[in-house]
Parts: C-alpha cells; structure tokens; sequence
C-alpha cells in the first residue's frame, strides 16, 4: 500500500511519502519526508528561515521555518486538532490521521519516520509534536527515526526534552552524517544562534568507515585549517566514484548530475557531500553498525564498517 503527501502546508512545498511492509513481523509503516527539492524556491526559503519559534510548557526553541513546513498554525501555534479540506492537508495532522489509520488496521504494526536534509529535519520534529500533544499510543508503536543529512533543529533545551521523551518511549533515533556535508553542521552552533544537536551522530568517512560519536567532527564546518583537507577529500570522492563500479559492482555506477555536482564540490567542499548518494553507499557498505546500535543503544565511540 502506498500513500502520498504532498504540497501540504498553506506554501503547498512539504512532501512525504508513506508506504508499509506487511511482510515484515510485526508489520512496519514508514514515514518519509522528502528534503529539498533543488529548484524549489519555497523549500529554499523554509531552510534560511532561521527565526525561532519558542514552545509552550519550557520545551525550548525550535527552528521556525522547519517548524512551518511541518504544519505550525499562524497565531494558534500547534492546537492538537484542526479542520483543514482535502485539497489543502497539512503535513502533521494529515500524516498523524493517516498513521491512526493504518495502526488500528494491525495492532501489532509499527512505524518509522525517515527523511534527508530537510525531510531529516521533519522527521525528528514529527515526534516532538506527538509528545506534545500527549500522542503516548502513538510513540510507543514507532520503531525509530532515522534522518540523513539532518541540520541543526533547536537549542539545548529542546534536545533535553527530546531526549527524555525518545528514551521514555524506547524509540531509537539514528543521525547519519556522512563526510564534509555541509547541512549537518548549520545552522551555527555558537553562542550567537544557539542551535544544538541531541543524540548521537552516526559519522561516515569518504571510505564508508565510520564511528558513532557525540557530535561530528568540524561542527561548524567553516574552518580556515579544515580548506586544503575537504579539498583534497573532494578530489578524492571524485576519483571514488569512476572507480567504485569496478570495485562493488555497476549498482554503484553515479551518474552525469553526481559527477559534475562532485567537480563542483572540489571548488565548494560539502556541497556533493551532502547528495542522497554517499548515504546511500554508507548505509550499504557500513550499515551493519545500525543494527549493533539498536541492539546496544548505550554504546558509543566505537569504529565500524
């Protein structure tokens, strides 16, 4: 079964797509919000839209345009239930509805919710509001979150209360950083934005190695000591990539929009490092981590691949 959100907030630019597993058991729904579209001038928009949006109840702040794109109501902020019409669903409520759905289809059924860049965002804010709205049945059937290339969501304050409300309700939360990628590193965490990460980071090198870590290393990515290394790393992915097909197999075969995106990425490093591509590869050949990490969720600091 297969549903589709899209254009789902009064901009019409959120999307998501829903689909289950009913040969898993128990049987698993995912959840997945797309990140930015490249001509999208409006997803553009949501992502520079760094203002914040202050919680009620001291939860902390959040990222105001993310907090938009997923359905935040103007004036009303986020009352638990709205009317909105069909051809003008709103990401949250309309996904939250149709998750409702399909778990008293199978009680035993699960879900995830997954997303990169921007859809990583959403993914992690999507159970933010859950909690804030008291959705307990809800949380305790989702399986995990699991975001690639995700930036920076909150401050301190709002990671706390994330943090309790993921590990009161046993949901695992999975933060892939692969490489140079630019996106996980902003918005600033500084003393001037205030932006922090929560959880661990699951970091990926350009060998597909990795180590889970507490934050990814060069956190804030503009780094004048760090240029001539992510350049020679960039010229190095670019070699990778005409080489990996004959190494792994044609399945790894990047096309003409990767190849000109990583030449582009010599002159601007963490610009092709942020491609769905490498987190793909990483997952693929460095994936057997997210199970041991699931098994052990306490465990930190070890290398894998």
């Amino acid at each position: 079964m297969h549903d589709r959100l899209s254009r789902a907030t009064a901009q019409r630019t959120t999307q998501a797509f829903m689909f289950r597993d009913t040969r898993a058991d128990p049987e698993v729904i995912v959840v997945a919000f797309r990140g930015t579209p490249p001509f999208d001038a409006q997803a553009w928009s949501t992502d520079f839209d760094i203002s914040w949006y202050e919680l009620p109840d001291n939860v902390g702040k959040v990222h105001g345009g993310f907090m938009k794109a997923l359905g935040l109501q103007k004036v009303r902020g986020w009352p638990k239930e709205i009317q909105q019409g069909e051809n003008h669903p709103v990401a949250y409520y309309t996904l939250r509805e149709k998750l409702r759905e399909m778990l008293k289809m199978n009680e035993k059924a699960k879900f995830i919710v997954t997303g990169h860049s921007l859809g990583g965002a959403l993914a992690i804010l999507f159970p933010l509001v859950l909690a804030m709205h008291e959705e307990h049945e809800m949380l305790k059937k989702m399986e995990g979150v699991y975001t690639y290339g995700q930036p920076r969501v909150g401050d301190e304050k709002l990671g706390q209360f994330m943090k309790q409300q993921l590990s009161l309700h046993g949901v695992p939360y999975v933060r892939c950083v692969y490489g140079n990628d630019m996106v996980p590193r902003l918005p600033y965490d500084d003393s001037t934005l205030l932006f922090k990460h929560f959880g661990n980071c699951h970091y990926y090198n350009s060998l597909y190695e990795g180590n889970i870590l507490e934050e990814e290393p060069n956190k804030n990515y503009f780094s004048l000591i760090m240029i001539l290394p992510k350049i020679l790393n960039a010229v190095w992915e670019l070699i990778r990539s005409l080489v990996i097909p004959y190494i792994k197999g044609p399945d790894y075969e990047e096309g003409w929009f990767m190849r000109t995106l990583q030449v582009a990425g010599i002159i601007l490093p963490g610009l092709s490092a942020h491609a769905p591509v490498d987190y793909v590869n990483s997952t693929r050949l460095g994936s057997t981590i997210l199970a041991n990490e699931l098994q052990n969720p306490t465990d930190s600091n070890h290398k894998f691949d």
